[in-house]
């Protein structure tokens, strides 16, 4: 298909850029080509610190430099210029800022002072002689170390990193299990549940069996767990082997559904997205309290752990419900496990770059 405009069809077609002749001949106008009568130009002192406290601002040299027109620092906006208020949603606790730092810089590169002169060399010559001073703070870099509660805090005031939250709900996936068997049955369709099924179940059982082969002396076996079908199937393929489950803090649908004797509906809340069951299959229930499963909770930053330490030491890009089990044993919430033979499963690599890029960057763990 294409579309016509005045005669040319454009989509498919190569359609020169009108601006590139001009550009390309050396004809093309930019702001630093303007030149005009009277005019001044400006340059700032940033700060080369990412985080601390800005003890003094001495400007005095610089606006006695040949071409200066003007200085001005925060004391001098005192009164003149209010404070920017930074404008979104109703929660958002972020404090207003001056627009030249004032008591504390908070980024590299906020600016400090200004300076206008006659030429651009001039401004940026002057910048040189403002003396800064600024006591450094300890800084973070990336938004898992900023989430620390012990990280250092960009507005004291606050108490705390974390300027805005928010948490949406869409649909109703406990209703949507609720109405199954009623769309079942209007549609005649057949359902091979993901999890809480018997034959789904058993076919995870080879998993375990395929451990034991391999590794026969193995004496646990551990695992992340979701609605629960992996878990139970390895608790069916490995009878008589200590078998424990683990599950996100903000995502535990089979320790709620053992507590209660039966499925128990959560709203599932973690990094590890493979694992956010919004509940356990009562099939898997069943095994699991039969084969005597064992649950254990794990935070998101241990999961993070996990993942990083199969990255960097077992060169295996897991998603991060893949890695939940590994983050268990290095943050030493499976007990009992001192010299014995312990089988981790790593199962999945569905992760998004963003994602993994945001927890490889992170030094904690």
């Amino acid at each position: 298909m294409a579309v016509e405009t005045s005669g040319r069809a454009l989509i498919g077609a190569a359609v020169p850029r009108v601006e590139d002749p001009r550009l390309l001949t050396g004809r093309g106008r930019f702001v630093d080509d303007i030149h005009l009568p009277g005019m001044l130009h400006a340059a700032f002192v940033r700060s080369h610190s990412a985080h601390g406290c800005l003890v003094s601002v001495d400007a005095d040299a610089a606006r006695a430099a040949p071409g200066v027109a003007l200085v001005l620092t925060a004391a001098d906006l005192q009164g003149v210029v209010g404070e920017l208020q930074p404008h979104g949603p109703a929660a958002l606790a972020t404090p207003g800022y001056r627009a030249l730092a004032h008591g504390k810089v908070r980024v590299t590169g906020e600016p400090i002072a200004l300076v206008v002169a006659a030429a651009r060399a001039q401004a940026e010559d002057a910048c040189e002689l403002v003396e800064v001073r600024v006591d450094d703070l300890p800084a973070v870099t990336t938004i898992a170390d900023a989430l620390d509660p012990d990280a250092p805090l960009l507005f004291d005031e606050l108490a705390t990193n974390v300027m805005f939250r928010r948490s949406d709900e869409y649909g109703d996936p406990s209703g949507a299990f609720a109405r199954l068997e009623e769309h079942l049955a209007e549609t005649g369709r057949v359902l091979v549940h993901p999890f809480d099924d018997p034959v789904v179940i058993e076919g995870h059982s080879s998993l375990s069996r395929e451990i034991l082969e391999e590794a026969p002396k193995t004496e646990v076996i551990v695992t992340g767990v979701g609605g629960g079908g992996l878990v139970s199937g390895i608790a069916v393929g490995a009878p008589g082997v200590r078998v424990v489950g683990v599950e996100p803090e903000g995502s535990a649908a089979l320790r709620e559904g053992l507590a209660a004797g039966h499925p128990v509906p959560v709203q599932p809340d973690s990094i590890a997205d493979a694992l956010n069951a919004p509940i356990a299959g009562e099939h898997c229930l069943a095994v699991c309290r039969e084969r005597g499963v064992e649950s254990v909770l794990v935070s998101d930053d241990d999961i993070r752990a996990g993942f990083r330490f199969l990255y960097e030491r077992a060169k295996l890009a897991a998603e991060p419900g893949a890695a939940a089990g590994v983050g268990a044993l290095l943050a030493g919430k499976v007990p009992d496990v001192e010299g014995k033979t312990v089988a981790v499963v790593v199962s999945g690599g569905n992760v998004a770059a963003k994602t993994a890029a945001a927890i490889l960057s992170s030094n904690e763990g």
